[in-house]
Parts: structure tokens; C-alpha cells; sequence
């Protein structure tokens, strides 16, 4: 694998696309200093504002492709790196306008469309649930009397389980349709509807270099996602699967990105397994969210920022292993009535479980939590390492028990002045 020594030989300049609001700007940051290289970061943050942070960052919208790219012509950088879906398309059309590798425009696209995704599996001959779009102008009635049953309900373009509600019949469908109508950004006005797959669920994490995948790490999701919602909590890598199991996740990933049309660059695909084989949720052309990339440790020690970083800049990054032997990640869900975060206690105690390697409240002072389908974030993380899969999962649910959390309803915090 190309080393941190061999770019800082010869100055690289990278540019970074990302929300403000994303947990891994930092992270992307400190790779790029401990490997010398610079970051132009392309970001969502109010274009009036005069480089508040001053860290020269592009203003850019990432729904206004063409508005965007106006910002970012005429850059000289050496590639492209992107993090969130949102990002990733606008990362792909301004590697496709700067004449760099990353994933296309269409295949970008395509990952951050539920339905298109779909059309295109099914074209390849993949296995497909039974599946259909649907206006959220339409009779919610109508649309249950088509619906397979048990079905899920879908936005197009939100990601991380917002939104994606399951229905047993068609009471359960009306109340789901109108829960969603009242998620959706501004803007977006259909959803999917697909038939639910049983099985068990695993994230697969890769690179893809001249249209070849390298798997990095395949993780298991030991707790059942069977919904009404779907709150992904831990992964654990490696997988526990048999040996055949996992090769058939691998090649469902492999077909997969090859019917999306993906290139270059970051993978990360969402799958299921029960008797049928293994079937494609989701792909998207981005690392793994939030901070759950630090479950991902490479040999000697270098994070898998550092590897994205490296393959972004032209390194070869064939040989990388995945620092053994086990490890994983829980993020700490929001409960369900959620509130206002007022503070946490038990951090000590739960870094003092055996293989914990640490604990990270995200979630600040007075912040509203809003648990899914509505929301999109969590608590915070949790880390472990271990000599299992089995020992990692043990200890990041035995650290969670330590941890109590102090959130109060807005009735709660509200305090009249007579």
C-alpha cells in the first residue's frame, strides 16, 4: 500500500465535499495533516457569510449541480473525496468537469435514488423485491391496495433509515404514508413501496478502483431490524457468517455496483441474507456515515480515512488489511419519545468495560432529539476491539447499560414566568 511518506514527497491537494453538519469533516482534516496533504473543503455553509471559519471553504448547494460547479471551475487540485450522499453527487460532477476519477454523475445518482437503484438491479437480473413508486399526492387508500404485504415504505433521497417505515396491512400503510409526507425535505414528493425482505442485515465496506471492488470489512448487525422503523445500533466486524455467506454478500456488492455503473472510490453497501442468497438494500457511492469508520482500522495502525484519502490521491491501496481481530461500533439510539438533551452520566464507567476503547457523546446541551423515523442522529458512539466478534458485541452492550441519559420533554423545560 502507498505509504503517508511517499505523498508527502510531492504536494497533493485534495478536494473534500461534505455537510457542515457531518460528524467526519474533522476526521477527513486530521488524515490529510498527518499525511501533508491540502484540503479544499466544498460544503453547504451560507454563501453571504465571508469565510466565517476561516479555512477557505467553497459555498456550494448540493441539490444545484450546475449552480455549484460555477463555484469549483478552474480549480487545480488532484482528486476528489466525498462524504454523505449529497456530497457524493456533486463530488462526481466536479470530477467528471476537473477530469479526475471518482464514481460518474449517473452512478452517483443512481445510489442516491431508491427507485432508479432498483430499475437498475432488476436490469441486471439481481434479486429484487417487488416494488413501485408512489406521489405522495396520491390517494394513500389507492396506493395500500396495490402494496405487497408486509411492505416498506421508502423516501427516495433520504438515507440512514429516516423515513422507512414498515407496513403489516393496509391501516398500517395510510398511517406510514402520511407519517412520511410530513418527513420529506421540501421538494421531494415520492417514496417507494417494496415488498419487506426477511433475513439477516450486514454492511459492506470497499473501494472501488477502475471499476473492480476491493472489500474492506464486512459487518455484521446482530440486533433484528424487522422495524416498524429500522435503527441500525451495532456493527460488528468481522462477519460470523459462514465463509460461503459471506463470498455471496461480496458478489451480490460486486453486481451491484456494476449495474449502478460505479468507478472509483468509496463503497458502502447495505445487504440482506435469508434462503433465496443475499440481496442489495441499498449502495452508496460514500464511506460508511457518522463516526463508525473508526471500527475500521488498517494494518499499522492508519484509519480508514487515511486509505480514502491515499486511493483519492492516486495511491494504490491493494495490499490493505483490516487491523485484526475484531472490532465494532454501537450507536447509541435516541429513545423514542425523545426531548431535550440535557447530559449524560455513567461515560466512566462504560470506558472502564473490558474492550471498550471509547465512548463519545455527540449530542449537545439543549439540543432537540428526535428519535427516527423522523430523525437522523444519535447519542453517540460507542468503540471496541476484542478477540471476537462475539467478546466486541458483549462489551458494547455492556458499556451502553452503564450509560443513563438525562432528556426532558419540551413540557418539561418550559418554565412560566407568573
Amino acid at each position: 500500500m502507498t505509504s503517508p511518506t511517499t505523498l508527502k514527497s510531492v504536494a497533493k491537494h485534495l478536494l473534500l465535499f461534505a455537510a457542515t453538519t457531518g460528524y467526519q469533516i474533522r476526521v477527513f482534516a486530521d488524515a490529510a495533516r498527518r499525511l501533508g496533504v491540502d484540503v479544499t473543503l466544498a460544503t453547504d455553509r451560507c454563501h453571504i457569510l465571508d469565510d466565517p471559519w476561516g479555512d477557505r471553504a467553497i459555498a456550494v448547494k448540493f441539490n444545484q449541480i450546475e449552480e455549484s460547479l460555477k463555484a469549483l471551475r478552474g480549480l487545480r487540485v488532484d482528486g476528489v473525496a466525498a462524504v454523505g450522499d449529497g456530497p457524493a453527487v456533486l463530488a462526481a460532477a466536479a470530477a467528471e468537469m476537473l477530469g479526475l476519477p471518482f464514481h460518474p454523475l449517473a452512478a452517483a445518482r443512481a445510489c442516491h435514488d431508491k427507485y432508479r437503484s432498483r430499475q437498475l438491479f432488476q436490469a441486471a437480473g439481481m434479486l429484487v423485491p417487488a416494488f413501485f413508486r408512489a406521489s405522495l399526492a396520491e390517494d394513500p387508500a389507492a396506493l395500500a391496495a396495490r402494496a405487497p404485504y408486509p411492505c416498506v415504505l421508502k423516501p427516495l433521497g433520504l438515507s440512514g433509515s429516516r423515513g422507512v417505515i414498515r407496513a403489516n396491512d393496509g391501516r398500517e400503510f395510510v398511517a406510514a404514508f402520511r407519517r412520511i409526507a410530513k418527513i420529506v425535505e421540501r421538494g421531494e414528493r415520492d417514496l417507494q413501496v417494496e415488498s419487506y425482505i426477511p433475513g439477516r442485515e450486514f454492511a459492506l465496506e470497499g473501494l472501488m478502483t477502475g471499476g473492480k471492488l476491493q472489500p474492506i470489512a464486512i459487518f455484521d448487525k446482530p440486533d433484528p431490524l424487522e422495524g416498524p422503523f429500522f435503527e441500525e445500533t451495532i456493527y460488528v466486524t468481522p462477519s460470523r457468517e459462514t465463509a460461503a455467506v459471506q463470498a455471496a454478500l461480496i458478489e451480490t456488492t460486486v453486481q451491484a455496483a456494476a449495474a449502478l455503473g460505479l468507478r472509483h472510490g468509496p463503497v458502502h453497501a447495505e445487504l440482506r441474507y435469508n434462503d433465496a442468497g443475499a440481496w442489495i438494500l441499498e449502495v452508496h457511492a460514500r464511506p460508511i456515515g457518522g463516526l463508525c469508520a473508526r471500527a475500521i482500522r488498517m494494518a499499522d495502525g492508519i484509519p480508514l480515512e487515511e486509505l480514502i484519502l491515499l486511493h483519492a490521491l492516486g495511491g494504490n491501496v491493494w495490499m490493505a488489511q483490516v487491523d485484526g481481530p475484531a472490532s465494532g461500533v454501537m450507536m447509541i439510539p435516541i429513545p423514542r419519545q425523545g426531548g431535550i438533551y440535557q447530559g449524560a452520566e455513567g461515560v466512566d464507567r462504560a470506558l472502564a468495560v473490558g474492550g471498550i476503547e471509547d465512548v463519545v457523546i455527540t449530542a449537545t446541551q439543549g439540543q432537540l432529539l428526535v428519535p427516527l423515523p423522523e430523525g437522523s442522529s444519535y447519542l453517540g458512539f460507542i468503540f471496541a476491539r476484542g478477540e471476537t466478534a462475539e467478546a466486541v458485541e458483549l462489551a458494547l452492550r455492556r458499556a451502553q447499560a452503564e450509560l443513563r441519559f438525562q432528556i426532558a420533554t419540551a413540557l418539561e423545560t418550559f418554565s412560566p414566568s407568573f
